[in-house]
């Protein structure tokens, strides 16, 4: 019999795997890293406002402003986030990799008036593991506008959009670049998201070119900000993870799989979704991760989009309520309400609270052995029990494996089975029920699940 368990709210929950016929199953309690849990807590709030503030300092980023002067402008913003950046790799003894990532942008005839020259800045912490090739990508964007999309000289704080974003990555690299993961990690600050998503097409084509392995991309974007104007809505504890079901590079032969096991509901990228969800809230207090089943919100998009178009692993983290009074509003007050994203109306706790969601999910994936490989649901002959079975990943051997199951209605895993085999036969039924199997290490960091093929 298998215990249900919530997987938010599991410290204590006894896994137990007595519906598996195994050549090796165990009793299994899942509990906080206390590495983590100690790089969750240097997570700083005071980090976190004291970087929006000075990127709201230079008055302006929008992708068209002055880039020479040193006080004001993406120019100087840019420059600023590097030197940030590298302060964090001496820090870490030079382990962290800083860098422009430079590319010049065509003219568009719509928002990009004349070629212009475009910079993200990437800081990289490579992997220690010479056969673990992943790379897990987490974004800001560093440029800002107000009402009129093409002004380039008025003000345009961008406190919350996205400064917010942005010190959360940036906040992430100076206390993972202090430890060292088995996989990279890329913390970036984006360009020309507002002009078109301009930086994050770049990159993810860059990592399309040199083949780079994103096992999954973050983008937080719209993450400070907690009382709903509209709605009188004031939510500290609730954020929004976005992602799509069906990737947009779906072969036709995989899309002829997926109709005929129903598995439209389990995309990469929605693994990833309910992992940062599953991890966020076990090392998170306060926090409720709502599960959003859309690529971006309705008719909209962000810099996890282009990566998703390039058939990485892309999710979208933003807010619960979006406060249009200040995102991308003249700074001005009319009827007694003042408009404008400006520090003092950003809630730096909680923002505070979804990088520490961020980190939790990137370091324990980065510490975790690769998933699994060839994750097949024998299919040869008809029956009511579900038998797995996958090999080993590369690099690092696991310490056994999770088998996760969920009713076919739920949105995320509701049970885990612990194996030390390469196989598993569960009594129940592949046709009630959606399987997966993830790896996991000792020390309980668990892989990506790994959806199975039909095989026979």
């Amino acid at each position: 019999m298998s215990i249900p368990y919530s997987p938010f709210k599991y410290a204590l929950a006894l896994l137990l795997c007595s519906a598996i016929s195994s050549s090796s199953f165990s009793q299994t309690i899942i509990k906080q890293d206390p590495l983590i849990s100690g790089m969750v807590n240097e997570v700083s709030s005071k980090n976190i406002e004291t970087i929006i503030r000075k990127l709201v300092s230079f008055e302006t980023r929008h992708t068209l402003s002055d880039t020479l002067s040193k006080k004001t402008g993406i120019g100087a913003a840019r420059n600023w986030i590097r030197e940030e950046m590298e302060r964090y790799s001496k820090a870490s003894g030079g382990r962290l990799k800083v860098e422009f990532d430079t590319f010049t942008q065509p003219a568009d005839g719509r928002r990009v008036t004349v070629p212009t020259i475009m910079k993200n800045v990437l800081a990289v912490l490579p992997g220690t593991d010479p056969s673990d090739d992943r790379v897990y990508i987490v974004s800001g964007h560093y440029d800002s506008r107000a009402s009129d999309v093409m002004d380039a000289k008025i003000k345009a704080p961008g406190a919350n959009d996205d400064a917010s974003g942005t010190a959360a990555s940036m906040e992430l690299a100076r206390v993972m670049s202090m430890q060292k993961f088995n996989c990279t990690l890329i913390f970036v600050a984006m360009v020309g998201e507002e002009q078109g998503l301009y930086g994050a097409t770049n990159l993810a084509k860059k990592a399309k070119e040199l083949n780079w392995n994103v096992a999954g991309m973050i983008t937080n974007d719209i993450v400070g900000n907690t009382y709903g104007m509209e709605t009188g809505l004031k939510d500290n504890r609730s954020v929004r993870v976005f992602s799509e079901g069906v990737a947009a590079g779906e072969t036709p032969q995989a899309a002829s799989a997926r109709m005929s096991t129903g598995t439209e509901n389990d995309g990469q990228a929605r693994q990833f979704a309910r992992y940062m969800k599953e991890v966020g809230e076990r090392y998170v207090d306060q926090l409720d991760v709502k599960l959003i089943y859309r690529r971006d919100r309705y008719l909209r998009g962000g810099d996890h989009t282009p990566f998703s178009q390039q058939g990485f692993p892309a999710i979208r983290v933003t807010e619960m309520n979006e406060n249009f009074e200040r995102q991308h509003q003249t700074l001005r007050t009319e009827n007694g309400i003042d408009y404008g994203d400006t520090p003092e109306f950003v809630d730096y706790e909680y923002t505070q609270k979804v990088a520490r969601m961020n980190l939790s999910a990137l370091a324990n994936l980065a510490l975790a052995p690769q998933q699994p490989e060839n994750v097949g649901v024998l299919t040869s002959g008809l029956t009511n029990k579900t038998s797995l079975k996958w090999d080993a990943p590369k690099g690092e051997k696991p310490a056994g494996y999770y088998v996760v199951m969920r009713e076919t209605s739920s949105p995320v895993w509701e049970r885990k089975f612990f194996v030390t085999d390469t196989k598993a036969e569960l009594s129940y039924s592949k046709d009630n029920y959606f399987f997966g199997v993830q790896s996991v290490d000792a020390e309980g960091h668990e892989s990506i699940v790994v959806l199975p093929k039909a095989v026979r």
